[in-house]
């Protein structure tokens, strides 16, 4: 066997699906990434405007590198048990089911480093971790198509995936591979998003999606935003739901393992937690990306928007939070639930973040 199947070889032994792709990526996906940043489709995601010249053009930062190896770890697990116990409300994306999957993938990744290493070539892996889009090569490499949801998808594992690549100094000798697009004139994705983020062409607009709302966005979520996030705690599945090639998709990587305290967390924690009580707990999640204090958030909006006045107590522990963005988020709760005899006394917030927030809600209510 020559090296690229050698390494094509030890992926699929570790269970992942594999394509080979050119390291220089075709001239019209760089210039709708770049047309996609202009538009400012990448919302507050500052990180993607970031080593543009690296995530377009790798060998500009690596001189050497001439193929990329792409790895796709299936995740159409079933759900797990829901635990007793707790309030476990809200929905949890998918891929967050498990363990955090850069700290999974990234041992593989580092054998594979090796594995070229020893065959006399330069490698270097990455896990959503640097700037290389992984899709556009996944696609390039004909792994996939790249779908209505944004998402790349094939039949069989449907959109349910998560990817990674083995950049190497192997020489591309693949020829240029393509996956069929197979979606037709299927639109329920693009019709079944509550918040209308994706544009119907494979690209979304990140300023309308729910999952970089309740993980990427790290300030208070806009009042008239909530309705559309509807009881997604964490990320969002919806166009991935809806999506015909999905139905069927039960594969999932071997590394991957479904636990019931991610996929129906207790709302709880983020509230009766500190900081690095919810770290010690959530170690090696990716609830830590956005932290307790986005998480407490999060859940406060899913509590407001189930509208079950059970729950209060619940939201009035979240007006006495530490942190402002939970307080000021809780008055926004409280209002909806029309508990106003807990929202007045915030208005004594030492906190102007939190004073707006109840007085506009004020001003608001005396209006009506």
């Amino acid at each position: 066997m020559n090296a690229a199947e050698i390494l094509t070889q030890a992926a699929q032994e570790q269970g992942f699906l594999t394509a080979w792709a050119e390291v220089e990526l075709p001239q019209d996906t760089r210039e709708h990434y770049r047309d996609w940043l202009a538009q400012g489709r990448q919302a507050e995601m500052a990180y993607l405007t970031q080593n543009l010249d690296t995530r377009l053009n790798p060998r500009s930062r690596f001189s050497w590198a001439k193929s990329v190896l792409v790895l796709a770890a299936p995740h159409a697990y079933l759900p797990p048990e829901r635990p007793p116990g707790g309030i476990r409300l809200g929905r949890v994306a998918r891929y967050a089911w498990v363990r955090d999957y850069h700290l999974l993938i990234q041992p593989c990744l580092q054998d594979l480093e090796r594995l070229a290493q020893s065959l006399g070539l330069q490698a270097k892996g990455y896990v959503d971790t640097g700037p290389l889009s992984e899709r556009s090569y996944a696609a390039w490499g004909g792994l996939g198509w790249i779908g209505r949801n944004a998402m790349l998808m094939r039949m069989g594992e449907g959109t349910y995936l998560t990817l990674a690549v083995l950049l190497t100094s192997l020489p591309a000798a693949v020829e240029e591979a393509h996956y069929p697009n197979r979606c037709g004139t299927c639109r329920r994705c693009v019709a079944g998003c509550p918040t209308g983020a994706l544009l119907g062409d494979g690209t979304l607009d990140s300023r309308r999606c729910i999952s970089y709302w309740t993980i990427e966005h790290r300030g208070l979520i806009p009042a008239e935003g909530w309705a559309g996030l509807g009881d997604w705690l964490f990320g969002c599945d919806i166009c991935q739901e809806v999506c015909p090639w999905n139905r069927k998709a039960r594969a999932f990587w071997q590394g991957f393992v479904p636990e019931p305290e991610l996929a129906y967390p207790n709302l709880e924690d983020f509230f009766d937690l500190s900081s690095k009580a919810f770290q010690r707990k959530y170690a090696g999640t990716v609830f830590l990306r956005p932290g307790r204090t986005r998480m407490a958030r999060n859940a406060l909006v899913v509590l407001a928007n189930l509208g079950n006045p059970d729950y209060l107590p619940l939201v009035r522990q979240g007006a006495r939070d530490v942190n402002p963005l939970v307080r000021a988020t809780a008055a926004e709760a409280l209002a909806r639930l029309g508990d106003w005899d807990s929202v007045i006394p915030l208005l004594q917030d030492p906190e102007p973040l939190v004073m707006g927030v109840v007085r506009a809600l004020l001003e608001g209510q005396a209006v009506q």
